[in-house]
């Protein structure tokens, strides 16, 4: 297992929630990723940071990301109260995604563009089945306390 890899299990599984200073750490020592190799579908989860989003992702039974190609993805794919996956569009402000390949912090990286939002999902590769995510764009809707919203998503 890298480095890396060992780094971000041990960061989503404290029990008192992660630093975003070590959050950024280990965004800035992974890899970028090429939106056309995300494709698919992603079961996803939030890095406890205490940022609002946290708890309005898991009220909203969120379960992941579904990236169907370049020019649809499904950035809130939810949980039904039958337990059956749905596209939560309302969530999302009326609308679904698609992928770019995008600057962020100085790297190119595949990034999600919401359609209804200006908001920005920026992944790198953590290992060959993990993304780490960043939420950014208009700061009245990503930002708390000027911290952006860290997430992970896994192949499902």
């Amino acid at each position: 297992m890298s480095e890396t890899s060992q780094n971000w299990r041990e960061l989503a599984a404290l029990p008192g929630g992660v630093a975003v200073t070590d959050l950024d750490a280990l965004w800035h020592s992974s890899e970028p990723v090429r939106a056309e190799d995300i494709l698919g579908e992603w079961k996803g989860s939030a890095f406890q940071t205490g940022h609002p989003l946290c708890r309005a992702l898991a009220r909203s039974r969120w379960y992941g990301k579904t990236f169907v190609s370049l020019a649809e993805a499904k950035p809130l794919i939810c949980r039904a109260e039958d337990g059956t996956l749905f596209s939560d569009t309302a969530l999302g402000g009326g609308g679904e995604a698609s992928l770019w390949n995008i600057e962020f912090r100085g790297e190119v990286t595949a990034t999600m563009v919401y359609d209804a939002r200006p908001v920005f999902d920026h992944f790198k590769k953590l290992d060959d089945v993990t993304l780490m995510g960043i939420m950014n764009g208009r700061p009245d809707l990503v930002l708390a306390d000027g911290q952006h919203f860290y997430f992970l998503l896994e192949r499902a």
